[in-house]
């Protein structure tokens, strides 16, 4: 019913900043929550950050607080993660996802819907 798709990711220096992209498109809903979550190659899904439709209502992951920031815009269907000072260690694919359900989760089981990624590179 819905279909995310995340744009932005490429190859970074140390340092330097990017912006993730994530259009939604088919039944959106106003009490849609949306999230960010990245996996690094050997390791398990992570949450990032995740937000509530009206905006009001954030989430951040200890290593993100401070350098990530999340937000939406609804009029155009779209959610944003602003990542700055990025780290080697930011290396990921980035995925983003939504829930109907209306309740921020850092929890991935959570979202019932999910993009196909994109990848961050942060180079030392």
């Amino acid at each position: 019913q819905v279909q995310l798709v995340e744009s932005g990711g490429r190859l970074v220096q140390a340092g330097g900043s990017l912006r993730l992209s994530c259009a939604a498109s088919g039944r959106t809903s106003s009490n849609y929550v949306m999230g960010w979550f990245r996996q690094a190659p050997g390791k398990e899904r992570e949450f990032v950050a995740a937000i509530s439709w009206s905006g009001g209502n954030t989430h951040y992951a200890d290593s993100a607080k401070g350098r990530f920031t999340i937000s939406r815009d609804n009029a155009k269907n779209t959610v944003y993660l602003q990542m700055n000072s990025l780290k080697p260690e930011d290396t990921a694919v980035y995925y983003c996802a939504a829930d109907p359900r209306g309740i921020v989760s850092v929890w991935g089981s959570q979202y019932l819907y999910w993009g196909q990624g994109t990848q961050v590179t942060v180079s030392s």
